[in-house]
Formats: structure tokens, C-alpha cells, sequence
């Protein structure tokens, strides 16, 4: 059989169908085999390649997309802005009320490492802002999405400003070559995701899901909350129709594969493919959508709220209202500095355990913690993060449509 039948009878096998397989197989072999390093190379592999063309994807979507825009982008990136910064206040709210209800303490290892990092909010938006404008080279190679946000959009002012049709279209036709390199990329996500599993299950079992099983069950079921209860509900009241078929959508195709690659960036191509297929607009998706993985962090919030307060009740620190009202928004603010990184938002967690008054040994020690459940607690929390990056998306671009007087004619 040709290389090239051999492709199209692979390509012409539903995604979904493929990914599940690749997983049952990848558990499988990991339960009758474990520790083969080949394996769980595959998954490596792919995590690195999707990491490595996102920010090049990013950047130059971004600027053809400014470049060329047309009227009506303004209103809706209003409308997901504050969504994304509403609904990731609202997770930190909700994660502050669930401790209060159900508080869990933990016993803090005497092993577990100190892990550096800026317990002062000043220094930590120091750093945010520095890191916005900075060398845009580097950011790409570094993935820096701030960094890249922020110049992408700068030159896609500027070109829009001016008469440069060739520079438009050379940019455009770069974005438009990395999206079919994209696509071929996530053909393989089968192989990636047999690897990924087969390297979580062989290196983990089912120890993670025994020590310290009462955090890792309330940090789920507040994520379980806000991703089938307060998303929808925001969505469904703004959209005025059932917001669960879109869900569904969102969490198949995105929420599943941020799942395993534990990681906002390495997803973001995935979520521009399930966003062309929704017949959403590219113009205004390939902005939404990297934005979204730099702002957009319902779970990160959740996490750096329940690890800080879980390390207060351990310590047996009582927590004013004003307190976890504050911690709600410093919660929201570190979630941004969260994106992009597997793990990324228990390096944040010293800032708001500083808040509280916490010493900064107990918040490293809750970093560590945070890498020991990270298998569950980062795949859950990324999950909700990227699939919520489409879902809000698409509840803008159906807002706009009704702003409009239009019917929306998207597919879901």
C-alpha cells in the first residue's frame, strides 16, 4: 500500500474514535509493560511539536488577522474579555465558599524541596509587565504568550494603518501554511496520546489517586462545577439558548486532549481547528483564542485559591471574609501569569499564600504537593482552561450576532 493510501485510510478514521483507542491501548501497555521509554516518547513528541508551531501559529495569525480585519472585532473582544476575567473571579469566588463548606488539611511532607518563586504582588507584576514587552525573537522561541500577544497585535495595527498589501499578504499566507502544518500535527494525536497515558500510568499507577485523595476531590468537584454548572449557565444566559451541545463540543475535542497534553499553549492549535469547524470567525478566533490561554484561567484560580487556603487550615490559620475576598482577586490576577506552562499555577501559589500570612515554607511545601497530584489536578485544570477558551468564543460571536439583529449560523 502507498504511503499516500495509507494516510487517507488513517485520516479517514474519525479523530475522536482514534484518540480513545490510542488511550485504552496506551493503558494497556502500561499495566503489561511498564517503563518502556520508547513509548512514552510518542507523547513527548507531539506535546513538543504542538508547543513548538503554537507560537508561530499565535504571532502570525494574529497580525494577519488585525491586519485585515473589518468592522464589529472591537465589540467582541469586549464581551470575551470580560468573560474571560468574569468567569475566572467567579472560579475563585466559588473555590472560597466550596473550602468553607468542606476544608481539607493535609499532612505536609518533611522532604518535599523549597521551590523559588515571587511571593510579592508588586514584584510579580513587575515581572508581567517586563515580560509583555519584551524581545519578541525570544518570546517565540521561549513561548512567551504575553510577549507575543502584545507585538503581534502592535504590528497588526500598524500594518492595518497603512497601504503594505505585500507584508499583509505575506503574513497571512505564513499563518495559513503553519494551520495546514497544524493539521497534520493533530492527525497524530493518537500515537501522542497512546505515549502521554502510557507514561502517566507507568510512572504513577494508582498511588496519586490514594495520597492526599480529600484535596485532589475537592479541587476536582469545584472545577466539575464551574465547567458544567457556571460556564453553561453564563453562556446560556448570554447566548439565550442550551449552552450543553456547545459543551460538549468543547470538552471533546479540546477539553480531552488539553487533558493529556497538561498544557494551554501546546492546545491552542487544536482549539483554532475545533474553532474553524464551529464556522466561527477566523479574524476574531485567532486573536480570542491565544488571549484565552494567557488570561482565561478558571482552574489555575481554583487551584491557587484552594492550595492557599488548604495550607491555612493545615497551619491553623483563620481566614477573614476580607481575606478570602482579596485572595479571590489576587487568585485572578497570579491565574494570568499562569498560562501556557504544565504546572504553572502552583509556582503562583506563594503570592497568595503571602496574602494570608502564611510562611513561605508552608507554601512551597504545598507547591509540592501541588507536582505530586499534578497528574490529576494540572490535566483537570487545563482541561476546563482550554475548552473554556472556545466556549466563551463562541458564546461572543453569538452575542455579537443578536447585537447585530443576525441569526447565528454556527455548528452547534
Amino acid at each position: 500500500m502507498k504511503l499516500r493510501e495509507l494516510w487517507d485510510k488513517w485520516t479517514s478514521i474519525n479523530l475522536i474514535i482514534r484518540i480513545v483507542a490510542g488511550l485504552l491501548i496506551g493503558i494497556v501497555l502500561a499495566l503489561v509493560i511498564p517503563g518502556l521509554d520508547g513509548i512514552s516518547l510518542l507523547g513527548t513528541l507531539f506535546v513538543n511539536g504542538l508547543k513548538c508551531i503554537a507560537p508561530f501559529l499565535v504571532f502570525f495569525l494574529i497580525i494577519g488577522s488585525i491586519a485585515g480585519s473589518g468592522s464589529g472585532l472591537g465589540s467582541r473582544f469586549k464581551t470575551v474579555f470580560i468573560l474571560y476575567i468574569g468567569s475566572t473571579v467567579v472560579a475563585a469566588v466559588l473555590s472560597v465558599v466550596m473550602f468553607y463548606a468542606f476544608p481539607v488539611g493535609v499532612t505536609m511532607p518533611d522532604d518535599i524541596e523549597a521551590v523559588d518563586s515571587n511571593s510579592d504582588i508588586g514584584v510579580f507584576l513587575v515581572n508581567l509587565l517586563t515580560g509583555m514587552i519584551g524581545n519578541p525573537l525570544n518570546a517565540l522561541i521561549e513561548g512567551n504568550y504575553l510577549c507575543i500577544l502584545f507585538w503581534s497585535a502592535f504590528i497588526g495595527v500598524v500594518l492595518k494603518a497603512t497601504d503594505l498589501k505585500v507584508v499583509k499578504d505575506v503574513a497571512q499566507g505564513i499563518a495559513d501554511l503553519i494551520t495546514k502544518l497544524v493539521r497534520i500535527i493533530i492527525e497524530f494525536a493518537p500515537i501522542g496520546v497512546l505515549g502521554i497515558v502510557y507514561g502517566i500510568v507507568s510512572d504513577y499507577g494508582m498511588e496519586v489517586f490514594v495520597d492526599y485523595g480529600a484535596l485532589i476531590i475537592l479541587l476536582v468537584v469545584c472545577m466539575a462545577i464551574v465547567m458544567f454548572i457556571t460556564n453553561p449557565v453564563i453562556g446560556g444566559l448570554l447566548m439565550r439558548k442550551n449552552p450543553y451541545p456547545l459543551l460538549y463540543k468543547c470538552l471533546r475535542e479540546s477539553g480531552i486532549m488539553a487533558f493529556l497534553t497538561r498544557s494551554s499553549a501546546a492546545n491552542i492549535p487544536v482549539n483554532m481547528n475545533l474553532c474553524e469547524k464551529l464556522g466561527l470567525d477566523k479574524e476574531f478566533y485567532s486573536v480570542s483564542i491565544p488571549l484565552g490561554a494567557t488570561i482565561n484561567m478558571n482552574g489555575a484560580a481554583v487551584t491557587i485559591t484552594i492550595m492557599s487556603l488548604c495550607a491555612a487550615y493545615t497551619l491553623g490559620v483563620d481566614i477573614p471574609i476580607g481575606a478570602a475576598i482579596l485572595l479571590c482577586i489576587i487568585s485572578t490576577v497570579a491565574a494570568c501569569g499562569a498560562s501556557g506552562v504544565s504546572g504553572g499555577s502552583l509556582l503562583l501559589i506563594p503570592m497568595a499564600c503571602s496574602l494570608l500570612g502564611l510562611p513561605a515554607e508552608a507554601a512551597d511545601m504545598m507547591i509540592g504537593i501541588g507536582f505530586v497530584i499534578g497528574v490529576i489536578q494540572d490535566s483537570v485544570e487545563t482541561a476546563l482552561n482550554s475548552s473554556a477558551d472556545v466556549f466563551y468564543t463562541s458564546v461572543s460571536e453569538v452575542v455579537e450576532c443578536r447585537r447585530k439583529g443576525e441569526v447565528p449560523h454556527f455548528n452547534f
